[in-house]
């Protein structure tokens, strides 16, 4: 999957004895040495090639080639490892992504790209997996599990079957299985998740998982099916009870579901070997990736929340790769390993001011250094948005009751900076010919999911809380994990404008007021994805949540929340294309109860 040590291990050998110079070498550096836990003073670093020959006092190995970089006692940590994340998240290409990430110190991402292949399938992962493969970023992708995230609740563009899987995992860094969302199905021993969890052990990866909430019971035997790692544990105890069973425990801080002030503690209050333990982003956009990092802002906060800072770079980079068993070449600052390294002025702020990745300084003070290769995706890529026809008012309104009545409705309540939701119940009152609207003085705001892969024509209605919009409506194609085409408004008319407008788009996100757009993201890259430059698309987003609060709304990263409403397995209630989705029952359920 990388470049065999066999191929250059006698010229290391080599260098580490003086014989033949070393390409670079860093000099008088603090090493941050991740294997004992130390910080080790007045530390050199020779690399030849891609890896690093000798480390400690390395005069012997500069030649007059010698590239020589006098550190003056700064801190040289290894590469930063981010182990489980979704591109598509950050709204950017895995090459613009690149661009930043690597500024930021990240050397190597386990990106998911489980959002591509709700929509594109196999063919879709190949391409966001064969666009990391030209970067100096590190990408090695788990193969995506759960597509459709669920059977028979949702209709997504594509499926992944397990013959599907047996192929991903002969791909060339493919490590591993991706987040296995399913986890009543593996408990349930579906033959499609035990299929595809299987053929990841006979490959010998990783099978990654996904269990929000559930009994001893059930994590047990989803931890007996072979899945040994969770992203989705929110408290302490979660986190003792899986690290007391075996499983890794990754602590997640992304833009909007921000986990390690309270799971962190099961190491600054119970002092728990954290072996077992990685930090990741999971899901982030693109302003969080410009403004505070990446899988080193999640680093700077355990900090802040009082790890030590050697424990917290421990906790992304050799414990990541112990977990997809690469640490015989990543993760830590030893002979043999890939010369992925940051150096830093201060280990608590986590800002690099150089980053070497696979041997290559590829940034320095903030500033990208190395030419990024650009990629263009097929023309198919950028028209997958599909819908039956254009859309009215009418397909908006919501009827299934006599008029003038009060009904008890089954609302989704949003929780800010959560991916869970709960199941409300509210009275709404249906006019005189049998419609409901918005109720504003509940702050009961109308929902609407619609197919936009298979011109099909479904759509669902249905109700949320918490968004506390006052007027016009917002739209979606990102909407975890089937990509449908989500809209939410206060009245119809601005609904059917925003979801035929983002048609016309191509995909991504925006705003209507009053039937104009007053922001939007396009994003035609399978309508999850922009292909402009990081830059720009912060500019957008900002512009979004700008207008998002000119309606009403004051939560933070309301547009991460809104994705997340279509997703049928985080608890309690979602929306799909198919209806109102109970995930604690997995079932369809009425909104309005009989």
């Amino acid at each position: 999957m990388i470049s065999q040590l066999s191929r250059i291990n006698e010229q290391l050998i080599a260098v580490a004895l003086g014989e033949q110079p070393a390409d670079l070498v860093l000099k008088n550096g603090t090493l941050v040495n991740v294997i004992t836990g130390e910080l080790n003073k007045n530390i050199d670093v020779a690399i030849y090639q891609n890896r690093i020959a000798y480390v400690g006092k390395a005069d012997h190995t500069i030649g007059k080639s010698t590239t020589i970089i006098e550190l003056a006692g700064k801190f040289i940590a290894p590469g930063l490892m981010d182990g489980h994340m979704h591109v598509e998240s950050t709204m950017l290409t895995v090459t613009e992504f690149a661009r930043i990430a690597l500024t930021k110190g990240t050397t190597s991402i386990f990106m998911d790209p489980h959002e591509m292949a709700n929509v594109f399938g196999k063919d879709g992962v190949k391409l966001m997996h064969e666009e990391g493969a030209r970067l100096p970023l590190h990408v090695f992708t788990t193969f995506p599990s759960c597509v459709p995230a669920t059977d028979g609740l949702e209709d997504a563009g594509a499926s992944i079957s397990v013959a599907d899987v047996e192929e991903g995992l002969t791909w060339p860094n493919v490590v591993g299985l991706g987040e296995v969302m399913n986890f009543p199905g593996v408990i349930g021993r579906d033959a499609k998740m035990m299929g595809e969890i299987n053929a990841t052990i006979a490959a010998g990866r990783t099978v990654t998982g996904h269990f929000p909430e559930g009994s001893t019971e059930m994590l047990q035997a989803y931890l007996a099916a072979g899945v040994d790692s969770c992203h989705e544990t929110v408290t302490k105890e979660q986190a003792l009870e899986k690290l007391r069973l075996g499983m890794y425990v990754m602590i997640r801080e992304g833009s909007a579901w921000q986990d390690v002030k309270e799971v962190i503690k099961v190491i600054t209050e119970d002092n728990i070997q954290t072996d077992q333990i990685m930090l990741v982003t999971d899901d982030i956009y693109p302003q969080t990736l410009m403004d505070k990092g990446q899988i080193n802002y999640v680093v700077r906060r355990a900090i802040e929340e009082g790890v030590d800072p050697v424990t917290a770079i421990k906790l992304a980079t050799i414990n990541t790769a112990r977990y997809f068993k690469l640490a015989d070449d990543y993760g830590s600052i030893s002979p043999r390993k890939i010369a992925d390294i940051i150096v830093l002025d201060d280990l608590t702020t986590m800002n690099p001011q150089l980053v070497i990745a696979n041997g290559e300084i590829v940034a320095k003070d903030g500033t990208i250094v190395k030419d990024i290769p650009t990629y263009r995706y097929p023309d198919y890529i950028k028209q997958s948005i599909h819908v039956k026809r254009t859309l009215t008012a009418e397909d908006f309104h919501f009827k299934g009751v006599k008029g003038n009545q009060q009904v008890s409705a089954n609302v989704i309540n949003i929780i800010e900076n959560s991916a869970r939701t709960e199941r409300g119940q509210f009275t709404l009152t249906a006019d005189h010919d049998g419609y409901i609207h918005a109720d504003l003085d509940q702050d009961v705001i109308k929902l609407a999911c619609l197919d936009r892969h298979h011109q099909s024509g479904d759509r669902s209605l249905a109700f949320t809380h918490g968004f506390q919009l006052k007027r016009g409506a917002v739209a979606s194609t990102v909407a975890h994990d089937s990509h449908n085409l989500l809209v939410m408004g206060v009245n119809d008319e601005d609904m059917a404008i925003a979801a035929n407008k983002l048609v016309a788009l191509g995909g991504g996100m925006l705003v209507v007021e009053d039937g104009k757009v007053i922001a939007e993201v396009p994003m035609p890259v399978a309508g999850l994805m922009s292909d402009h430059p990081a830059e720009l698309v912060v500019e957008q987003v900002q512009q979004l949540e700008a207008a998002w609060k000119r309606l009403g709304c004051p939560i933070h990263a309301p547009f991460m929340t809104f994705s997340l409403i279509a997703l049928p397995v985080i608890p309690d209630i979602r929306i799909s294309n198919r209806g109102l989705v109970d995930v604690t029952t997995f079932q369809l359920i009425d909104v309005v109860n009989s």
